[in-house]
């Protein structure tokens, strides 16, 4: 990946990935926002009043936290803990939701739509709704309205409409598609948020830009507490925006290694994971062309993960690019190794850190001892395990019954 390299390109592309393949009615909207977002990032006012909601309303900056009885516990790492989790709602959906909501408000939108799977982006963006004073409609699967039945309330609460999809799996991957199909029909009034860094250009470019706040903040705080660069930067990987938060400034700096970890689900068998760039092919999903998990005629094949935000057949352009280049590293934890993962890091440092990101503590766990003495990683802790709670509950009193 050179220095000089520019990602996306001018037509959207991470060398082969990404693009736009939507239909007709819905590339105009597509080109507005690109024209929207272009004037905006050039535009002083925009930039200001989106640092000062990011900072005022949302808690920014999150503090970068040396985490030492988990360090100690791994041995002899220095393990920090970016606090995405520290942020109003509870996780770093916010970041992206605040600068979509301002510009869905320059366009001239008075309606938002989403999709959600954990229900962390649907809470964002009824949130931001609120503090806009514009409509909101939330799509989500039933499988994830069930699991995640704690942040339905909480958006319901916030005025959203959560509409319930029950074609397919149930999860994110409908509700993704019900979303784009409401889209379609109402490109004149709304703007569609996408939660992740997926979907046509320039959905994961701009996501990817909202989120590298991340990155940015965790670059200063940790040259500020250690003097330099992490050895590992490691973050959980759906649709994959908290970790190209993190990963993107970062990019150019060969000597920080990057690792992205997916869901294994129950097991690695075709249907019953979620791990796209460990065992996806190329394709085109939800409007960009990445890699996703499909079947020998190019049918996508459900997904099973105890994480309903991971829980998705496919993944951003920018990680499969990075793949591809080897930039990044990308690898799978199942289920019950990421319950341990969450158990790990309450009982070490109380934090209860939502079963997304618990994927990474896991994986960190496993990798610690074929790692340098001293190493300095920084994890990114994306999301607080409230809304997991009755997951891990039941998956706690199986355990005990057995």
């Amino acid at each position: 990946m050179s220095r000089r390299e520019i990602l996306p390109d001018r037509t959207g592309h991470f060398g082969p990935f990404g693009g736009k393949f939507v239909p007709e009615t819905v590339m105009a909207a597509l080109d507005e926002l690109e024209r929207a977002y272009a004037a905006s990032r050039r535009d002083a006012r925009f930039r200001r009043e989106l640092r000062g909601l990011l900072r005022q309303y949302a808690g920014r900056p999150t503090p970068l936290y040396h985490a030492r009885r988990l360090s100690k516990a791994l041995g002899s790492l220095k393990v920090y803990l970016k606090r995405e989790d520290l942020l109003h709602t509870g996780a770093h959906k916010i970041n992206n939701t605040l600068g979509q909501g301002l510009l869905a408000v320059r366009m001239g939108k008075r309606r938002l739509i989403a999709e959600t799977g954990a229900g962390q982006h649907g809470v964002a963006t009824a949130t931001v709704a609120a503090l806009f004073g514009v409509e909101c409609e939330v799509f989500m699967g039933e499988e994830d309205m069930r699991r995640q039945a704690l942040n339905v309330v909480r958006m319901r609460l916030l005025g959203a409409r959560v509409t319930p999809v029950s074609g397919g799996t149930k999860t994110l991957k409908d509700a993704t598609s019900e979303a784009i199909r409401n889209w379609v029909t109402t490109v004149r009034t709304t703007h569609y948020c996408i939660g992740s860094v997926v979907g046509p250009h320039p959905y994961p470019m701009l996501v990817r830009d909202f989120q590298a706040v991340i990155g940015r903040e965790a670059r200063a705080q940790i040259l500020a507490a250690e003097g330099r660069l992490p050895d590992l930067l490691i973050a959980c990987v759906g649709g994959g925006s908290n970790a190209i938060g993190l990963f993107h400034p970062f990019r150019h700096d060969r000597r920080v290694n990057m690792i992205g970890v997916e869901a294994g689900g129950a097991s690695l068998t075709p249907g019953h994971h979620a791990s796209t760039l460990v065992k996806g092919r190329p394709g085109i999903l939800h409007g960009a062309y990445s890699l996703l998990l499909q079947d020998r005629f190019g049918q996508v094949l459900p997904t099973e993960s105890i994480s309903a935000g991971l829980d998705y057949p496919g993944v951003g352009p920018e990680h499969a690019y990075y793949q591809l280049t080897k930039r990044a590293q990308y690898v799978t934890v199942g289920d019950a190794k990421a319950l341990r993962g969450a158990e790990l890091l309450a009982r070490t440092e109380g934090i209860l850190p939502a079963l997304e990101p618990a994927h990474a503590i896991a994986y960190l766990a496993e990798l610690a001892p074929r790692l340098p003495r001293g190493s300095c990683v920084v994890v990114g802790l994306s999301g607080r395990g409230d809304k997991d709670v009755e997951t891990m509950s039941a998956s706690m009193s199986a355990k005990h019954a057995a």
